[in-house]
This record gives structure tokens, C-alpha cells and sequence, in this order.
């Protein structure tokens, strides 16, 4: 698998705590885009947060004023190893023109690890 550094969304991004929004925002055609091939991976192993949950989000404008969610999917702390890979797969149809993914923590305390990569993958 090979990531594109114009379709990527977090590259060993730090989830620390609440929500937290990728790094970059990936503009495609309003419509024009779906189906394609996404990788979200664990690249540092959590160890502070009781889950985390990561969603995909989609607006018409970049500072994302009204977003919908297309997908989300959640691990437990079990699941955040090195290497854990989100269940989803692919971006799925909606897209309006801007999209982004928001990484939601659930827990009390901090985290201090744990980071992410993804974005869109050539297969």
C-alpha cells in the first residue's frame, strides 16, 4: 500500500484528548470521488484512553461550518495496538467537495502515545 501525501489526512498525528481533527483537510469534487481505498492505522500503541473513534466528515466549505459524518468506527484500548488498523476501508459515497476525519477520545485521562496515519492508499 502506498499513501499519497495529497490524500493524506494525519501522518503520525498525536491523539491526546476530546475530538481532534486531521492535519489536513483533502479537497476532492463535490460527488466526484468514492469508493476510494483508506487506510487509518494505529502507528504509536495507545495507553490512556478507554476508546477512540474515528469519524469521516464532509462539508462544502474548508472551515467545515456545517459537516456531515459519512462513516465512523471505534477500537477499544485493547485494539489501539501498533499496527490496528480501523474498520473502515474505504471513503464512502456523499463527499461534498471537502473531507476530513475527527478523532474522537473517550476516557479520563490524557493520552500520550498514541498516534495515527491515514489517508487515501494506492492498492
Amino acid at each position: 500500500m502506498l499513501l499519497d501525501n495529497q490524500t493524506l489526512f494525519s501522518d503520525n498525528q498525536e491523539i491526546t484528548t476530546g475530538t481532534i481533527y486531521s492535519q489536513n483537510i483533502v479537497r476532492f469534487g463535490k460527488g466526484e470521488i468514492d469508493f476510494l481505498p483508506l487506510l487509518i492505522q494505529v502507528v504509536s500503541e495507545f495507553k490512556n484512553v478507554d476508546s477512540l473513534k474515528v469519524q469521516i466528515q464532509t462539508s462544502e466549505t474548508e472551515d467545515f461550518a456545517s459537516s456531515d459524518n459519512l462513516a465512523e468506527a471505534e477500537l477499544k484500548l485493547a485494539d489501539l495496538v501498533e499496527g490496528a488498523r480501523f474498520p473502515i476501508t474505504h471513503l464512502p459515497k456523499g463527499n461534498k467537495g471537502y473531507v476530513r476525519l475527527a478523532y474522537v477520545v473517550s476516557g479520563e485521562t490524557a493520552e500520550t502515545q498514541g498516534k495515527i496515519t491515514a489517508g487515501v492508499v494506492i492498492e
